[in-house]
């Protein structure tokens, strides 16, 4: 399985997070060293959701950021186009919703913000999904983006790419119910857009406000923009 072999064809990429829906929370929280649980918690204080907020967790997996938001005692929704990993995180008690990221089965206006941790990468149309989300939220409404980036320092760019990565196979067959999905996931973060570039995507898709924090010297970036009043 590569990149080329899935070209984020949406139902090669579901069926692949369907595969690894089991160990999928273990085996972040392992290849990322435990990393994974810091860039929820920026990630969370970047949407900052308000108690009785309508909040869609988009990409949601198996919802365990989707719990978090709700701790605040904002109303949450964990939406992903993967069952396996719905069904996973079904014992969270959450509301769970099937959905495609590029056609949501929500009205105009619904939320206060949406939250989108790892998963515009794997979009058909990056866009096309930063427009539907514009769509279902409220003016004035935040969008808060964690994603893989683009190291900010030369030295720790090369580690990156040519160590970190190579390492992801290996260490996923130890942990993973389908290694070879994090192939896939390893290649989709090499061709991703630094962050001065999907900051402009977003801008592009009708959001304002466009603004970047680099966690752990850029390997993750959180973006934060606004839906215009």
């Amino acid at each position: 399985m590569s990149r080329a072999d899935l070209d984020r064809d949406p139902r090669a990429v579901a069926a692949m997070f369907d595969d690894v829906a089991r160990r999928y929370d273990l085996a972040n929280t392992v290849l990322s060293l435990g990393l994974d649980r810091y860039w929820r918690e920026v990630t969370r204080r970047a949407l900052s959701p308000a108690s009785g907020e309508r909040i869609l967790d988009l990409a949601a997996g198996t919802g365990v950021s989707t719990g978090e938001f709700a701790r605040s005692g904002a109303k949450c929704v964990a939406a992903d186009f993967s069952f396996g990993m719905l069904s996973a995180g079904y014992s969270r008690g959450l509301p769970m919703v099937a959905a495609d990221a590029l056609s949501l089965p929500f009205a105009d206006g619904t939320f206060d913000g949406v939250a989108m941790l790892f998963g515009l990468r794997n979009l058909a149309d990056t866009a096309a999904g930063l427009r539907e989300m514009a769509r279902v939220v409220r003016p004035g409404g935040r969008l808060v983006i964690c994603e893989f980036s683009t190291p900010t320092r030369q030295a720790l760019r090369a580690v990156y790419r040519n160590l970190a990565l190579r390492a992801v196979p290996p260490v996923a067959r130890a942990v993973s119910s389908n290694p070879d999905a994090y192939v896939y996931l390893a290649e989709s973060i090499l061709a991703w857009p630094d962050q001065p570039r999907l900051a402009a995507e977003i801008g592009r898709a009708g959001w304002s406000e466009v603004a970047w924090r680099d966690l752990t010297g850029g390997i993750v970036a959180v973006h934060r923009a606004v839906k215009p009043a």
